[in-house]
């Protein structure tokens, strides 16, 4: 619970129940959680609306990121401590097993340089390696 108030602050956010629940998911979880694994975790304590506009304060100020899934849906992961609430820094890979099916991300595994043609700029490059994880094999 201190480390869920102490990420809060730094964040500039107060500490609301909605908040440290959500929050304490990610902090307890290794892997990255769909919009329903937490709503799941919340219900009844908290509505839909909540758990949205939760998410979205939490990405806003760089406590968590989106992982696109290989079917479209998006993830969430914990942020790094590089991230801010100006400019996210995931320049590493995802992972989801075919197995389990849970996506982690590989902090470790840079995603490598890419030249692209005249007239090209990067915004933003998401990486998503399938295969089995460890716990699986």
């Amino acid at each position: 619970m201190r480390i869920q108030r102490q990420i809060l602050k730094e964040s500039n956010l107060r500490s609301t129940p909605s908040r440290s629940k959500i929050l304490g998911l990610f902090l307890h979880n290794p892997h990255a959680l769909s919009y329903s694994d937490i709503e799941k975790e919340v219900a009844p304590s908290f509505d839909r609306v909540t758990v949205y506009r939760t998410l979205k304060s939490f990405l806003d100020k760089g406590i968590i990121h989106k992982i696109l899934d290989d079917s479209g849906g998006l993830k969430y992961g914990l942020c790094s401590d590089h991230c801010t609430n100006t400019e996210h820094q995931h320049d590493h890979v995802h992972f989801k097993c075919t197995q389990c099916g849970q996506t982690s991300c590989l902090d470790e595994v840079e995603i490598p340089a890419f030249d692209l043609p005249g007239g090209y700029k990067i915004e933003e490059v998401n990486l998503l390696i399938q295969g089995t994880c460890p716990s699986c094999r």
